[in-house]
């Protein structure tokens, strides 16, 4: 199946990056794809989190589970699952990436799925994998995976960091 661009989010010094349309019946499969994300402020957590149809809040019920494998540059490697990214029906956003750097050569970079998110009869699954190079100079690949226990159709989705404004090119694709 061929995937379309639905829509390219360019943000520069902007606190989150929303989808407010475009998320309906017409695919099955949602793709984000986020290109040289840079924060303002160091040290921070880049996640997103949905409104279902006709709500507001970005506060949508989430169950997930994150694992990281990485290197640092003083030659250390780790595979960890990361018990402080994971939600138990919690409704704060979710990490796809934290510790991330706001320096010229930190950034990330990864995708998200997200199945199905108008249907009215099941939750939403969703997984991701995104590389993001940590303020403590290490280059982390991120592993995420979970379902908005939700049976509304998701329609919005915001992108942000846990603190300060961010620089960012999200781009939207839908899938058959």
């Amino acid at each position: 199946m061929a995937m379309d661009l639905i829509t390219t989010n360019t943000s520069s010094g902007a606190a989150s990056s929303d989808f407010t349309s475009s998320i309906d019946s017409t695919y099955k499969l949602y793709i984000f794809k986020f290109y040289d994300v840079n924060p303002a402020t160091d040290d921070v957590t880049f996640g997103f989190q949905c409104n279902a149809t006709d709500s507001t809040g970005y506060d949508r019920t989430i169950t997930s589970t994150f694992f990281v494998a990485g290197h640092e540059e003083g030659d250390t490697s780790f595979l960890t699952y990361v018990t402080s990214a994971d939600q138990a029906q919690g409704t704060a956003y979710q990490q796809l990436a934290y510790g991330v750097g706001n320096g010229a050569d930190e950034s990330l970079s990864g995708t998200l799925y997200l199945f199905n998110p108008s249907n009215t009869t099941y939750v939403k699954h969703f997984y991701s994998r995104v590389n993001f190079h940590q303020a403590n100079n290490t280059s982390t690949d991120g592993y995420g995976a979970g379902y908005i226990n939700d049976t509304t159709a998701i329609d919005d989705i915001q992108f942000k960091m846990s603190s300060g404004n961010m620089d960012a090119v999200i781009k939207m694709y839908g899938v058959g």
